[in-house]
C-alpha cells in the first residue's frame, strides 16, 4: 500500500529543518528532505535591509531604545526556504497530506489593513525591551501578572515587545490591524488564513491562565488594540489548504494543520513516557526543564523560582524553567569558526558539537558560571563574558576552546541540578528519571553530567523531538493516533533512547 507522508517544518534560532514521516509496521519513519542555517540579523537603522521582508513594508524609525542596531527576522528568507524544502518533496515524488510549522515563540509580526507589514519581525534578543517591563508594571504589579497568566518574567516576553512598540513606535501599532506570532505569520503566507494557535501565544505572556484565552481585560489596561487578538486555536485545528500560487511553485496542494507551533510544546509532545513522574528537558539553544501538569501553578513559590506555565497540547500545562541552553556552546563555536585567536591552537580543530564535548570531557578546569544570568543572553562575545564572568567570581578563567566548553556544560548541568530542586519543592515530589529530547540530547557528556549532578536516571532521546511532535499533532488529527497517550507510546517504540544512571 503507498505510504501516507506528512511533513514537518521546524525552525529553530539556530536552523531549520524539513521533515517528511509515514507509518511503517506500526513504526514512525522519519526523512530529512532539507535543512537550512536559520539566524537573526542585525540591521543598521539606515540601512535598506530593513525594508527586506517586503517590498512595501513600511520601515519606521527601528533602533531600539539603546542606540544600537537592531536584531531582526528574515521572514521573507524563511518563506523561500520553506518552499524551496516542499519543492524536494515533489521531486521524490513524497507528496504530504497535510504539513505544519512550528517555530520558537514570543516574536510577531503586525500587519496593517491590506497585509502588509508594519516594519521588520524583531528578534526577542533585540534590545528595544530594556525598561519595558517596568512600564509594563507601573500599568499592572508584577505579582498580579503573574497570577494571571503564570508566565515567567523574561525581558522578551511578547507582553514587553508591545510595549516597546507602544512607546517607540506608536504609530506602527496604531496602524496594525493583524498580530500574528512567526509560525501564524508562516502559515498565513502559505494559506492567506489568519489563525493565532494557543501554544505560541502563550508565550506572550497575555493569555490567562484560568481561561486559556487572550486577557482581553489585561490586554485593555495595558492599551494594546483589542482588535490584534483573535480567538485562539488548538494544535490539530485545520488552518486551510496552500493558496494556488504556492501549489503551483512548490508541485503539489496539502492541508496546513496546526501543531503545537511553539516548539517546545511540540517537542515535549515527543517525550517517550507516559508517567507522572517524569521530568524532560527539551534541549536545544534553549533548555526548558519541566513537568507536565493540567492546572497552572500561579503560586508565590512558583513566581519566586520563576518558573513558567506555557499552554501545551490538550490544554495542559508545560510548568518549566527556561534556562540558558546550547546557546551559550551554539554562540562560542560561532566566534572559534570565525577564528577567534588562541595561544597554541592551529586554526585546523574540529569545532563540531561532538567535538567540542569530547573535548570539554578530557579538561579539568572546574569554573562555573551562572549559566541563566542575562549577561549570556546576548553578549558582544560569549567568549569573553565567560571569561569575564570566571575572572569576576576568582575562578581560573578557561583560556582554549575545550576550557571554554567544559565550564559552559558543567555549568549547565549544575543549572538542571538547581531547577530539579525548585521542582520538586514546588510540586512536593520527587521524580526518579529525566528524559532529554532534542538536539542536545546528543551531547553524550553533558547528558552523563547531568545524571550525575542530579543522582538521577537520564533518558536520552529522540533527537528531532520538536518536528516528531510537530508530525504527532498532526497524526492525531487525521485518526493515525487516537491520543497523544497512544502517540507516545508510538514513540517510544520507533525512536532509539540511550539511559545515563548517576549516583544516587
Amino acid at each position: 500500500m503507498r505510504a501516507k507522508y506528512y511533513l514537518a517544518v521546524d525552525i529553530g534560532a539556530s536552523s531549520g529543518r524539513l521533515i517528511l514521516a509515514h507509518m511503517e509496521q506500526g513504526n514512525m519513519v522519519l526523512e530529512e528532505v532539507y535543512r537550512f542555517r536559520n539566524g537573526s540579523d542585525s540591521v543598521p537603522h539606515d540601512s535598506n535591509s530593513l525594508n527586506m521582508e517586503s517590498k512595501t513594508a513600511e520601515a519606521a524609525d527601528t533602533r531600539n531604545a539603546s542606540g544600537r542596531a537592531c536584531l531582526v527576522w528574515d521572514t521573507q528568507r524563511l518563506l523561500w526556504e520553506i518552499l524551496t524544502g516542499m519543492k524536494k518533496c515533489a521531486g521524490l515524488g513524497k507528496i504530504p497530506v497535510s504539513m505544519g510549522i512550528d517555530t520558537w515563540g514570543v516574536d510577531y509580526v503586525l500587519l496593517d489593513k491590506d497585509d502588509r507589514l508594519l516594519g521588520p519581525a524583531f528578534a526577542y534578543r533585540d534590545y528595544r525591551t530594556q525598561g519595558m517591563d517596568e512600564k509594563v508594571y507601573e500599568i499592572i504589579p508584577e505579582k498580579e501578572l503573574y497570577k494571571r497568566t503564570g508566565i515567567q518574567k523574561a525581558s522578551f516576553n511578547t507582553i514587553y515587545q508591545l510595549m516597546a512598540d507602544k512607546l517607540q513606535n506608536p504609530e506602527r501599532l496604531e496602524r496594525a490591524e493583524s498580530l500574528l506570532m512567526i509560525p501564524d505569520y508562516l502559515h498565513f503566507l502559505l494559506t492567506g488564513v489568519k489563525k493565532q494557535e494557543y501554544t505560541n501565544a502563550t508565550t506572550s505572556g497575555l493569555v490567562n491562565a484560568s481561561s486559556c484565552e487572550w486577557d482581553m481585560e489585561l490586554i485593555r489596561k495595558l492599551g494594546f488594540p483589542e482588535k490584534l487578538f483573535m480567538p485562539l486555536s488548538m494544535p490539530g485545528s485545520v488552518v486551510g489548504p496552500l493558496r494556488q500560487e504556492i501549489a503551483d511553485e512548490v508541485g503539489f496542494t496539502c492541508s496546513v494543520v496546526l501543531p503545537a507551533t511553539h516548539d517546545t510544546g511540540s517537542a515535549v509532545m515527543s517525550v517517550p513516557s507516559d508517567a507522572e513522574d517524569t521530568l524532560y528537558i527539551s534541549s536545544g539553544t534553549w533548555s526548558l526543564f519541566g513537568c507536565e501538569r493540567t492546572e497552572a501553578d500561579t503560586s508565590s513559590r512558583a513566581e519566586e523560582a520563576n518558573f513558567t506555565n506555557e499552554g501545551g497540547y490538550a490544554h495542559c500545562f508545560r510548568f518549566l524553567k527556561n534556562i540558558m541552553g546550547l546557546w551559550m556552546i551554539q554562540s562560542v563555536q560561532k566566534e572559534f569558526l570565525a577564528g577567534y585567536s588562541f595561544e597554541g591552537m592551529t586554526g585546523a580543530e574540529d569545532y563540531g558539537f561532538a567535538s567540542l564535548c569530547t573535548h570539554a570531557a578530557q579538561e579539568e578546569i572546574a569554573s562555573l558560571v551562572p549559566a541563566n544570568d542575562p549577561r549570556f543572553l546576548a553578549p558582544a562575545s560569549m567568549i569573553s563574558e565567560v571569561q569575564a564572568a570566571c575572572r569576576e567570581s576568582g575562578q581560573e578563567v578557561p583560556v582554549t576552546p575545550w576550557q571554554i566548553s567544559r565550564v559552559i556544560y558543567r555549568s549547565l548541568a549544575v543549572c538542571y541540578k538547581t531547577a530539579l530542586m525548585q521542582i520538586e519543592e514546588i510540586t512536593g515530589r520527587r521524580y526518579d528519571t529525566i528524559h532529554i529530547v532534542g538536539g542536545g540530547s546528543q551531547a553524550e557528556w553533558l547528558n552523563q553530567l547531568t545524571a550525575e549532578e542530579m543522582g538521577r536516571i537520564v533518558m536520552a532521546g529522540p533527537g528531532e523531538a520538536t518536528a516528531i511532535g510537530n508530525l504527532g499533532s498532526q497524526m492525531i488529527a487525521d485518526g493515525v493516533f487516537c491520543d497523544l497517550r497512544e502517540f507516545r507510546h508510538c514513540v517510544r517504540d520507533s525512536f532509539p533512547v540511550k539511559k545515563y544512571t548517576g549516583q544516587n
